[in-house]
C-alpha cells in the first residue's frame, strides 16, 4: 500500500479557501449555527441509515482509509512478471512456474495461475475470473453509492433547514429576534448542505470510483495475460497484448527498462 496525501491536501486547501473568503466580510462565528449543522449533517446521516443496511455502513471507515492508502498497482512490474512466466512455461513447461506462484502477492494473479497449473481449460478460467471481476466491482460500488447518496441527501436536508428557518421567520415578523434567527438557519443550512456535498461526500465517491476503475483495468490485464499463458501464446505476443492496458508513460518506462536489460546482457556477452 502506498500513502496518498492528495485527498487530505485537497480538503485542507478547500476548507482554507472557504474560511478565508468568509473571514473577509465578517466574523467566522456568524457562520456557525448548531441547529443548522444538526439538521444538515445528522439529518442526511439519518437518511443514510434508512437507505443502507448496517453491514454496508460498517464498511465506511475502511473505505475512508482507502482514500489515504492506494494499493500497489505497478503494471510495468506486472507486465514483466507475466512475460517472464510465459517464457519459463514455454521453455520448461507449465508446471515449472508453480514455485514462482508462491512468491506473488496479487490474489487474482495467483488464483488464475493456479488454475493454469492445474490444467483448467481456457473457457473455464475466463468464466471464473470474469465472475471474480464482477464481484470486485460490486463490492467497490457499494462504497461509492453510500457517498453519492450522502452527497444527494446533504443539500436536500439543507433545503429542509432553509424551509424551517423561513417558516420560523415568517411566523412572527413582529419579533426582530426571530427574523434574525430564522434567516440564519435558512441560509446556513443551505450553505452546510452544499459544502458537505461538494467538498466531502461527492469527491470521496469520485475517488473511490477512480480507484475501482483502475483496479478493474489491472485485473483485466491479469486475466488477459493468464488466458494467453494457458493458450500457449508466444511470450512476445503476450507482451504486446498486455502493453495495450498500460498508459504511454508506463510503456515508456517498460521500454526503457527492457533496453537497459539488453545493454547489460550485451556487456556480459
Amino acid at each position: 500500500m502506498k500513502r496518498n496525501l492528495l485527498p487530505a491536501v485537497g480538503l485542507v486547501v478547500g476548507i482554507g479557501l472557504i474560511i478565508g473568503a468568509m473571514s473577509q466580510n465578517s466574523s467566522l462565528i456568524n457562520y456557525f449555527d448548531a441547529p443548522s449543522l444538526v439538521i444538515t449533517l445528522f439529518g442526511s446521516f439519518s437518511a443514510i441509515l434508512i437507505s443502507f443496511p448496517l453491514n454496508t455502513l460498517k464498511k465506511v471507515p475502511a473505505l475512508l482509509k482507502k482514500l489515504m492508502f492506494t494499493p500497489d498497482d505497478d503494471r510495468v512490474a506486472l507486465l514483466e512478471t507475466l512475460t517472464a512466466l510465459a517464457k519459463k512455461s514455454r521453455t520448461e513447461g507449465i508446471l515449472a512456474i508453480e514455485a514462482d506462484i508462491k512468491e506473488l502477492d496479487n490474489s487474482v494473479l495467483v488464483y488464475g495461475l493456479e488454475m493454469v497449473v492445474d490444467g483448467t481449460d481456457v473457457n473455464t478460467i475466463e468464466e471464473i475470473l470474469n465472475i471474480e471481476l464482477v464481484q470486485t466491482e460490486d463490492r467497490h460500488s457499494i462504497g461509492q453509492e453510500v457517498f453519492l447518496k450522502w452527497g444527494e441527501f446533504a443539500p436536500a436536508f439543507g433545503m429542509i433547514g432553509t424551509l424551517i428557518g423561513l417558516i420560523a421567520m415568517l411566523g412572527d415578523l413582529q419579533d426582530p429576534s426571530l427574523i434574525g434567527t430564522g434567516m440564519a438557519t435558512a441560509l446556513l443550512t443551505t450553505f452546510y448542505g452544499s459544502f458537505l456535498a461538494n467538498m466531502i461526500f461527492l469527491p470521496v465517491a469520485k475517488n473511490l470510483e477512480m480507484q475501482t476503475a483502475n483496479e478493474l483495468k489491472t485485473n483485466e490485464m491479469i486475466i488477459e495475460g493468464i488466458l494467453a499463458l494457458q493458450r500457449g501464446d508466444n511470450p512476445r505476443i503476450i507482451e504486446q497484448k498486455l502493453q495495450s492496458f498500460m498508459s504511454n508513460s508506463d510503456q515508456n518506462v517498460s521500454s526503457k527498462a527492457k533496453n537497459e536489460a539488453v545493454n547489460v546482457a550485451e556487456e556480459f556477452s
